[in-house]
Parts: C-alpha cells; sequence; structure tokens
C-alpha cells in the first residue's frame, strides 16, 4: 500500500518514539503539569506535589526531562544546597501540546466511562 506522506527522517522517527515513551511516562506528565502550573520550583516542592513518586524516581525523571531540554536545574551556592527546577521554552510547547490531552479527556470523559461500563458488563456476562 502506497502511502500518501513523503518519507520521514529516521532521526525524527526516533527522536518521536523516545519522547512518546518518556511522556507518555505518567511521572514526566505528572512533573510537567506542576511546573506549568508552579513556575520555578524547588524538588523538594515538586516532590511533594507528585503524589506517589519516590526521591530516585523524581531524580531519574527530572535528568532525563533535563537532557531532553525540558526543564532547567539551578544550584544555589547556599548551605544546605538549594536547587530550583524550571520549564524551558521547549518544555512549555510540549505542555501545551499534551494540553488537548486533558481537554480531551475532559470532553469526552462520560462518553470513555461509558464505553468502559458496556465492555465490562459484557465481560462479565460472558
Amino acid at each position: 500500500m502506497e502511502s500518501n506522506y513523503p518519507p520521514s527522517d529516521p532521526r525524527v522517527d526516533a527522536l518521536v518514539n523516545e519522547l512518546i515513551g518518556r511522556v507518555a511516562d505518567k511521572w514526566t506528565l505528572l512533573i510537567l503539569e506542576v511546573l506549568e502550573e508552579g513556575g520555578v520550583l524547588r524538588f523538594t516542592q515538586i516532590g511533594r506535589a507528585v503524589p506517589g513518586i519516590s526521591q530516585k524516581m523524581l531524580t531519574q525523571t527530572l535528568r532525563a526531562m533535563e537532557r531532553d531540554g525540558l526543564v532547567t536545574r539551578t544550584i544555589h551556592p547556599v548551605i544546605p544546597p538549594r536547587v530550583d527546577y524550571e520549564l524551558t521554552p521547549l518544555g512549555h510547547s510540549l505542555s501545551a501540546a499534551f494540553c488537548g490531552v486533558w481537554q480531551w479527556a475532559e470532553a469526552h470523559l462520560e462518553e470513555v466511562e461509558g464505553a468502559r461500563s458496556r465492555f465490562d458488563a459484557l465481560l462479565s456476562a460472558d
């Protein structure tokens, strides 16, 4: 079957696959949302705002987001050390893109819940 789309750049394909894997991770999405709403936040503030995340997972996720250019990390030379995180313009643009997912979920919540209920009822009837 022939495609109407021009061939894609394999580097773009690889990046999309990596980003979907990373951003589809619930921790990344939650941290993205927290930083979008909170602006510049300390590590501990992010941890408190993301229920259930361990310190290790928070560190790993923030490092991955920093590597991808989604957040900046600022270390303040005070005792005890203070580290702030903030979305970059790239992070803000990704947050805006995923805002559509929340809007879609809000608009279609009843439909999805209804479909799930009907499906579950069919399964339990078997």
